[in-house]
């Protein structure tokens, strides 16, 4: 599945509101502010991958990277 903005936005929206947590509860608790947490709900584009994973690992929302087969690099 591709990702985009939007349904990260709405798999956090999604989980928040499972957990019965606030934005400004989810805000507190990840060290970000409210507006950043209202924006990326709304699947803002620009919002700072830092603070997305922080909040993804904040809900308890496993991420995992994959790079493409035979892009390992040895003896960089």
């Amino acid at each position: 599945m591709k990702h985009t903005p939007e349904t990260i936005g709405e798999l956090v929206r999604n989980t928040r509101k499972a957990m019965g947590v606030t934005q400004k509860n989810l805000a507190l608790t990840s060290g970000t502010g409210l507006r950043f947490i209202i924006e990326m709900e709304k699947g803002k584009a620009t919002c700072q991958l830092g603070k997305v994973l922080t909040v993804l690992h904040t809900l308890g929302v496993k991420t995992e990277f994959i790079a493409p087969a035979g892009n390992g690099r040895k003896g960089t």
